[in-house]
């Protein structure tokens, strides 16, 4: 039987909302090992001086929970 656990992280990026979901994958992934999926729930910006300056994301992450271990 396989366990997989859900779990919620916010990225940001000065480039764009997919940088920013990269960047959530590739900083979870120095943690988390076997992510199976990305599930982005919403997309907001940091404005100033009437340009977009920060790019965020709140993302969920789904991966395989191993035996043995604690999250």
């Amino acid at each position: 039987m396989v366990v997989v656990k859900v779990i919620e992280v916010i990225g940001s990026s000065s480039k764009s909302w997919e940088d920013a979901t990269q960047n959530v994958l590739k900083e979870a992934a120095d943690t988390i090992r076997d992510i199976k999926s990305i599930d982005v729930k919403n997309f907001t910006a940091k404005v100033k001086n009437n340009k977009i300056v920060e790019y965020r994301v709140v993302v969920h992450l789904a991966f395989v929970v191993e035996k043995g271990h604690t999250y």
